[in-house]
């Protein structure tokens, strides 16, 4: 029997932690882990969470007040599109209009939008807080980061961002409405379906197979990575810790919601960007994919061995002498960098 067929059993739900007075939470350890993790209650205490508790408009009127009036990048789903920020059906364009407007404007829209039987889809996409809410940042954050790392605002109605994942480390907070998390490890790529690298509607590479049509033909192991997704709703005050290369397909399930959330990368060594892990990736497909396979073979044992291996492969080389082999530090990025131009 095929490994496709058969029922898809629910999604397992996402490992969580209950965040309390006596239960100090500790993000080295949730790291460490590289599991993704739910923290139920991690911004309970914020402002702006309390007020989403207690009604959409008190929530809304909070985050006007608070508008410096700075244009937000917004988009206009159509209604046949179900709310899924993904392609047109010739994969010609996208599902969306881009707008930029004042967060005040669009609060206005998802308000005149929740009266409406079949309204479009609206978001507000990945805006820098202290751009369109600096007010916000004096009575919210997250003690435990790093001040230098900043938060963004995702605001929308019943919209569903695809699969895709995140090359840095991301803690979500869901600070209104409630969303849905489907996870998939990074092995699971094989079964996704992803669509183009550098043509893709959210900035990263999504599944072009939507996870509540599992029996669509066209993309038949869409079933294999359902068997290993895991889930969670989450809810005002709740957050989630994402791995990198963990994929994630993200459901707003209310006629507003918004979520504020935190990438970061820990290694914090001068002049070393999370972008440089992605340019690799390109720069791999250049110069490796349409190798002959031995030849390809070998690279990726040579890879194996100085990047991805487990074992210390330079421990026999003398420490001042490993060079670029040696701990990362400004000066070896900067040799690595150098190298990388000479060669391109």
């Amino acid at each position: 029997m095929s490994e496709c067929s058969g029922a898809i059993p629910a999604p397992v739900a996402i490992e969580e932690y209950q965040v309390s007075d006596d239960r100090p939470f500790s993000l080295d350890e949730v790291v460490a882990c590289g599991r993704p993790l739910v923290i139920r209650g991690l911004v309970r205490d914020w402002p702006v969470v309390k007020l989403a508790q207690q009604s959409d408009t008190d929530f809304a009127q909070q985050l006007a007040a608070w508008d410096s009036g700075a244009d937000v990048t917004t988009l206009l789903i159509s209604p046949e599109a179900d709310g899924i920020i993904g392609y047109t059906p010739d994969m010609s364009g996208f599902s969306y209009q881009h707008f930029k407007v004042s967060l005040t404007l669009g609060l206005r829209r998802l308000a005149s939008y929740s009266r409406r039987q079949n309204a479009p889809g609206l978001v507000v996409q990945s805006v820098p807080i202290r751009d369109c809410l600096p007010a916000f940042l004096d009575s919210h954050g997250l003690p435990f980061l790093d001040p230098g790392v900043e938060p963004r605002l995702w605001m929308g109605n019943r919209v569903t961002t695809p699969t895709h994942f995140d090359s840095q480390h991301n803690i979500a907070c869901v600070v209104c409405g409630t969303r849905r998390f489907t996870l998939f490890p990074p092995e699971q790529l094989p079964n996704l379906y992803i669509g183009p690298l550098d043509f893709a509607p959210t900035g990263a590479a999504i599944s072009m197979a939507r996870l509540d049509q599992p029996d669509d033909p066209r993309y038949p192991r869409l079933k294999v990575a359902l068997a290993h997704a895991q889930a969670a709703e989450l809810h005002p005050g709740d957050a989630i810790y994402m791995p990198p290369l963990w994929w994630h397909n993200v459901e707003s399930l209310e006629v507003l919601n918004a979520l504020v959330n935190y990438w970061w990368n820990p290694l914090d060594v001068e002049g070393y960007q999370s972008g440089h892990a992605r340019a690799a990736l390109y720069h791999c497909l250049l110069a490796f994919r349409d190798l002959p396979p031995a030849e390809r073979a070998n690279w990726r044992n040579l890879l194996d061995h100085y990047v991805f291996g487990d074992e210390d492969a330079v421990a026999h080389i003398p420490e001042d002498r490993r060079g670029v082999l040696g701990v990362l530090t400004p000066e070896t990025v900067e040799q690595l960098k150098q190298g990388a131009r000479q060669h391109l």
